[in-house]
């Protein structure tokens, strides 16, 4: 029974987020997934109320790439007409996400050197 309830939550946040996607030019998947964090940061939901099924989920989280995996299989000969661009697609992608992270990762640690330098933290230049 605990996991139907779990299961139940999970769907109802779901839904909710789909709801308010449809106002938003955000995926609901996106906008599910940031109204569960901040539940879980303002303690309205507790990590045990969801935990059971959402490891279930992250254990068999390749099952749900099968069908998109499908979906590129039956695609096969448009990419292969197109790897040229697809391919450079790709890359710059590929260096764009490395950029950003790299800079997410400057800035995190340039923040925390900045808030917590005071307080025992250690100070990076």
């Amino acid at each position: 029974m605990k996991i139907l309830a779990q299961i139940a939550l999970i769907f109802g946040v779901c839904l909710i987020g789909e709801g308010i996607a449809r106002f938003l030019p955000l995926p609901g998947s996106v906008v599910s997934m940031v109204l569960l964090f901040l539940l879980l940061l303002c303690r309205v939901v507790k990590p045990a109320q969801v935990e059971g099924t959402a490891d279930f989920l992250l254990r068999n989280m390749a099952f749900f790439f099968i069908p998109a995996g499908v979906a590129v299989m039956e695609s096969a000969g448009l990419l292969w007409e197109n790897l040229l661009p697809f391919l450079a697609v790709c890359l710059i992608t590929l260096v764009v996400t490395f950029a950003a992270t790299a800079l997410a990762v400057r800035f995190a640690i340039w923040l925390q050197g900045r808030l917590f330098a005071g307080k025992g933290g250690v100070k990076r230049d």
